[in-house]
């Protein structure tokens, strides 16, 4: 066993060096996400870092769409002995508050994508659902993720063109644990799994609070991962908005799916309407739309869409049927 800077600190969770995870499973994870637009479809930029020490690997990427451009950066190395030590080639974060402001940086390189970002939370940072599942006797996925809405300030750089970011809006996501993760092992009985099937993952940002909503499904329509809170910025105590409910709608096209995610009232009704990735999963993606359909008033932005709600009428809890359920 080696140690390494963080075994100077009272943090051990286990009877091991800060390097030794509690697991020897390969697919232990540890990961950052984030995604950056101006509120629009000008821009989507989406970055993420992760540390696989199991593997002996960590590795970071950014995509950024702009009118006609797709570009992505990619870098790997090995993870080494110091967990701290996020830089991974041209990219790097820095935790400046913990929870709070975070430092997101792409050094100038030859690809032509370079930025330097300040993350700054709009809500407390929000712990999900433990994610567990067990196939075939084996855990595949045994993961905690925390949640967060937010905004950047800084600068991309793109080509030649500098965009300057100002209280441009995102979310992002921690999460660590166990999931598939690297070079696919032999399958063997697991050859037999489905797969994950739905998967909806919709933050919305308000003027005073968040809606963190999630959604996952098995192949037979069984809940695996459900949640639906509002979180409010000034970090009072979050509401549980009962069970999310959604309605898919399958289109022509074999590829593409259509899915509306709704609380249905007189007023109107929320619905999200993502396009189906190639891996079958099912998330609201950049250019879907989430919308109280018929209803003017304001606008809240959202992982891949905007929300529009009866002006001056908060979403609030209503009582259907089978618990309690969000209504807009």
């Amino acid at each position: 066993m080696t140690l390494s800077p963080l075994d100077d600190l009272p943090i051990h969770q286990a009877p091991e060096v800060m390097r030794h995870v509690a697991t020897s499973d390969r697919n232990f994870y540890d990961r950052y996400y984030f995604n950056c637009h101006p509120g629009s479809d000008e821009l989507m930029l989406i970055v993420g870092m992760g540390q696989y020490p199991n593997l002996g690997v960590t590795d970071a990427f950014a995509v950024v769409r702009h009118a006609h451009l797709h570009r992505v950066v990619r870098a790997s190395r090995e993870l080494g002995l110091d967990r701290m030590d996020t830089g991974v080639g041209p990219f790097r974060i820095e935790v400046l508050e913990g929870l709070k402001r975070l430092r997101v940086v792409l050094e100038p390189n030859e690809h032509g994508l370079s930025f330097d970002l300040t993350w700054t939370g709009a809500i407390p940072a929000t712990l999900e659902p433990r994610h567990f599942v067990r196939w075939q006797e084996r855990v595949i996925f045994d993961s905690v993720r925390m949640a967060q809405t937010g905004h950047w300030s800084g600068s991309i750089v793109l080509d030649s063109r500098t965009i300057p970011v100002d209280t441009w809006m995102g979310t992002r996501d921690r999460s660590w644990g166990i999931r598939p993760v690297g070079e696919p092992e032999p399958p063997g009985i697991q050859v037999k799994n489905p797969g994950t099937f739905y998967w909806l993952y919709a933050p919305m940002q308000f003027e005073d609070h968040a809606i963190l909503c999630i959604v996952q499904e098995d192949e037979k329509g069984r809940r695996v991962l459900e949640e639906a809170v509002r979180v409010w910025s000034d970090g009072r105590e979050e509401e549980y908005l009962g069970r999310p409910e959604y309605h898919p709608v399958y289109a022509r096209h074999p590829r593409r799916r259509r899915g509306h995610h709704h609380h249905r009232e007189d007023r109107g009704a929320l619905h999200a309407d993502p396009a189906r990735p190639p891996d079958g999963r099912h998330r609201v993606r950049p250019g879907a739309r989430l919308e109280a359909r018929d209803v003017p008033g304001e606008r809240a932005r959202g992982r891949g869409g905007d929300l529009h709600l009866a002006r001056g009428r908060r979403p609030h809890v209503g009582h259907g049927g089978r618990g309690r359920t969000l209504r807009v």
